[in-house]
């Protein structure tokens, strides 16, 4: 899935979400590469819904989101476009 974010550095986020119901394949575009590729592997093959609520709300800065932030929001859109079982 392609998510293009809002309010951040990056521009768009994109991922995968197995079968299992895992994340993988995460990748920014945009932002601070090294902080984002960082995040990427942390999320590496952890549940679409523990991602969720773990990253959900956190800010940057004086803005009100943040590149963890917009992968949970990216997650709340797949999870709302595909339903769990």
């Amino acid at each position: 899935m392609q998510y293009k974010t809002r309010g951040t550095c990056s521009v768009m986020i994109s991922f995968d979400v197995n079968d299992d119901d895992t994340v993988s394949n995460i990748q920014f575009l945009g932002g601070c590469n090294g902080n984002l590729k960082g995040i990427g592997v942390l999320a590496e093959g952890q549940n679409i819904d523990t991602l969720i609520e773990k990253l959900s709300g956190i800010t940057c800065g004086p803005r009100p989101t943040s590149c963890p932030d917009q992968l949970a929001r990216a997650l709340k859109q797949y999870r709302e476009d595909h339903p769990a079982a």
